[in-house]
């Protein structure tokens, strides 16, 4: 089985070293348009090969897509990356027609592939690669929500003092500061609520740093996160090629569902081989439900921006 991963940068070069590590293919592309970088980086990873114990091939191409034919499951991470400051909105001019490019070009060679969308701004992205592929709805998949549920597992753990892989706790809509909605309501330790053991300030204040977790680490390192956002974009790939059928929060085509419509944003869904397979229904309370559709309009005013460009 062969992957791809579109963008050599932190990102894509963390999904792709997370990839080999779990031996999820027996071929791995690395692919950029900087002469160069992928080869190098490829011949890097591929020295820990002998020292991590996997058996994957990686090989690096300087932006020609012929090497990545075949493909089961390609990652987009191609884009400018967020700067202090910057919003995930003001991103969408550069990275549209970065993201559309890539797009065209994957699918000469890999017309069956699953595409997972990683560049910001991630739901504009999303949609973008539907609308401009034709590609069946199940086959494109923005990976947002199951980084900003992690987060939010992370601040969860901090108040309880527990272990993150004890949680249980999603987080639903947009990829964004102000659009995403952590479900604190639903949220679990091994099964218990969370709500049991949190006041109501702690738990506003848990909702609040995980909404601004991607922007404290830009602020702090002076650009985008990367170890989390690539161990995101390699779990999602596992639970295609391994068809887990995990139940994770990720940005899809909503045709109804959430009282959505002709928008992708993050909702729980399962995946498997043939990418996200079903969206399930987590029975949003009026609040809630209030929020999303906040979320919603947010989103859509982010994706009219596509029509000026």
């Amino acid at each position: 089985m062969k992957i791809t991963v579109v963008g050599a940068g932190a990102v894509g070069a963390t999904v792709a070293d997370n990839i080999a590590r779990k031996e999820l293919c027996t071929d791995l592309v690395l692919l950029d348009i900087k002469e160069g970088l992928t080869e190098g980086k490829s011949q890097d990873m591929m020295q820990t090969a002998a020292l991590l114990g996997f058996d994957a091939r990686i090989t690096g191409s300087t932006n020609d897509y012929s090497k990545t034919a075949g493909s089961k499951v390609v990652v987009i991470t191609s884009g400018i990356p967020r700067k202090p400051g910057m919003t995930r909105e003001e991103l969408i001019g550069t990275n549209a027609g970065i993201v559309k490019g890539v797009c065209e070009n994957i699918l000469k060679y890999s017309p069956d592939a699953i595409i997972v969308v990683i560049s910001n701004p991630m739901d504009t992205m999303t949609y973008l690669s539907l609308n401009s592929t034709g590609l069946p709805k199940n086959r494109i998949i923005g990976m947002g929500g199951l980084l900003d549920s992690s987060r939010f597992k992370y601040q969860l753990s901090l108040r309880l003092n527990c272990n993150p892989t004890d949680l249980n706790a999603i987080v639903v809509g947009g990829h964004g500061d102000t659009t995403m909605i952590p479900l604190i309501r639903l949220a679990t330790w091994n099964s218990v609520p969370v709500t049991k053991f949190l006041t109501a300030e702690q738990q506003q204040q848990i909702v609040n740093d995980t909404m601004v977790g991607g922007a404290t680490l830009t602020k702090l390192i002076g650009t985008s996160a990367w170890y989390a956002p690539g161990a995101a974009g390699a779990t999602l790939v596992e639970a295609i090629v391994r068809d887990e059928k995990k139940l994770i929060s990720c940005c899809v085509a909503l045709d109804g569902e959430y009282g959505q419509k002709d928008i992708c944003m993050g909702v729980p869904v399962v995946i498997g081989k043939n990418g996200w397979e079903k969206i399930v229904d987590f029975g949003l309370n009026e609040e809630e439900q209030a929020a999303f559709n906040k979320s919603a309009d947010a989103v859509r005013n982010m994706n009219n921006v596509l029509k000026t460009l």
